[in-house]
């Protein structure tokens, strides 16, 4: 093995990555199965995942992946994913908490229940699933190779930026802090938490303004870099935060989005 591959090497490694079954979740799980890791894929659509995991198996990557239904919207259903994942492992060397849901709607017509919903699977789900895998992330890790948390947060959760989607860029806000927090308490435990801060990226949930080539265009006219994310983006800070790499990395939110959280439209001196 090269010293690059030893380096970002996640081989032999057991991870679970939520809402896997497509956009940054899956691009996650197929660098992980890519590099050698053994990845449970689960979402609330379990045959979804069987297909995906059946998909990533054919890349010809040296780890492979398993899917399954996995629901976090309410305490039973991370109770019930909980217990599918210690029945096919006893410890757990990464955890990417990217099952998230989104709310769009004018200022004066935002609904109530919109902000439950959206917390509820953006930020509770993210807590009580990372406490009650606990068991299992405590005996991965070691001194030498932590154990791994990283949850998905947002750009909009580091710009003030809302665009119709209040509970969706303040939930990613809440999971940035709660990241930093979690990293504290977890420090003694041997287990690292950041946080992915990512920009535009094509998926299900940004279908409605990247689905197209044309859309995905404009769209990354306004980013910094001139563009969206593509996977590869997604795949080397999953490797970077999961391997050797990045063992002394925790509490970071690091940002995927090519300019975007230090963009700004000030001058001081220049026209």
């Amino acid at each position: 093995m090269s010293y690059l591959d030893e380096l970002f090497s996640v081989a032999g490694k057991t991870a679970l990555v939520t809402g896997a079954a497509t956009g940054i979740g899956r691009m996650a799980a197929t660098a992980l199965v890519k590099a050698g890791a053994t990845v449970m894929i689960a979402s609330r659509k379990g045959e979804d995942c069987i297909r995906v995991a059946g998909e990533l198996n054919g890349l010809g990557g040296s780890g492979r992946a398993e899917g399954f239904a996995g629901d976090v919207s309410s305490e039973a259903g991370i109770a019930a994913l909980v217990d599918e994942v210690k029945a096919r492992t006893e410890q757990l060397n990464i955890l990417v908490n990217n099952a998230g849901v989104s709310w769009g709607a004018p200022l004066e017509s935002f609904p109530y229940h919109a902000w439950a919903k959206v917390f509820g699977v953006n930020v509770t789900a993210v807590f009580h699933l990372t406490r009650e895998l606990l068991p299992l992330l405590d005996a991965a890790a070691s001194d030498a190779d932590p154990a791994r948390v990283i949850n998905l947060g947002s750009v909009m959760g580091t710009q003030p930026l809302a665009d119709d989607a209040y509970s969706y860029s303040a939930s990613k806000a809440a999971v940035h802090h709660l990241t930093r927090t979690l990293a504290i308490e977890f420090a003694a435990r041997r287990i690292t938490v950041n946080a992915f801060a990512p920009g535009p990226f094509q998926s299900r949930m940004t279908a409605f303004a990247t689905a197209s080539e044309e859309q995905a265009r404009q769209v990354g006219g306004h980013v910094p870099l001139r563009r969206i994310g593509a996977p590869d983006d997604i795949a080397g800070a999953t490797l970077y935060l999961c391997s050797r790499a990045g063992s002394y990395v925790t509490g970071a939110i690091l940002p995927i989005d090519g300019g975007q959280s230090v963009q700004h439209g000030l001058t001081l001196f220049k026209e």
